[in-house]
């Protein structure tokens, strides 16, 4: 009986430890219609958190955020100041418009990002190289995308390691020119 019980409690704290299953079919008829490259093609500015796993403020940060669309590539040249915590000071992203709605890239410390539009959702899954305590630890973020309107996006990310959420960033984020 004793073995059930710690069988259980094991199960649920790792249950506790996973974020939700999000099905982005949810999202394909919703509107308004969320598109990378139309949403980031100018100046965007950005506020977001990194919270623990128990909820504990680790950062909070605001980003500027230039991005260029030609020949099917954007780039986006982000510049992070943080007011609480340290992170990554800049980060440049590559990319690529795969088809109607889907979309892969990189970074200097991201080897690989993939995602798919839906409707006025996305997911965008990539690894990452993220700097701890001198060293560098290899981190899965899934992030989930939501168009408020043609002008401003939330984006909801989780880390894990060994497929357990650790982190979780919430950010907002608002255009700043015109489309």
């Amino acid at each position: 009986m004793k073995r059930l019980i710690l069988a259980f409690a094991v199960l649920l704290s790792v249950s506790a430890c996973s974020k939700p299953s999000i099905d982005g079919s949810l999202y394909v008829d919703k509107s308004p219609d969320f598109r990378l490259e139309r949403f980031f093609d100018g100046e965007v500015k950005a506020w977001g958190i990194v919270q623990d796993r128990s909820g504990n403020l680790l950062q909070q940060f605001e980003a500027d955020i230039l991005g260029t669309f030609e020949d099917g590539i954007l780039t986006l040249d982000e510049t992070f100041a943080y007011s609480l915590g340290d992170g990554v000071k800049e980060r440049v992203w590559t990319i690529k418009k795969e088809g109607d709605n889907r979309y892969s890239g990189s970074a200097g410390d991201i080897p690989s990002a993939a995602g798919t539009a839906y409707g006025n959702a996305m997911f965008w899954g990539y690894e990452m190289d993220l700097p701890v305590d001198g060293g560098t630890y290899r981190v899965t973020f899934e992030d989930w995308i939501w168009a408020v309107d043609d002008q401003r996006i939330f984006n909801r990310s989780y880390i894990k390691k060994f497929g357990i959420v650790f982190a979780e960033v919430t950010i907002f984020m608002e255009r700043q020119s015109p489309s």
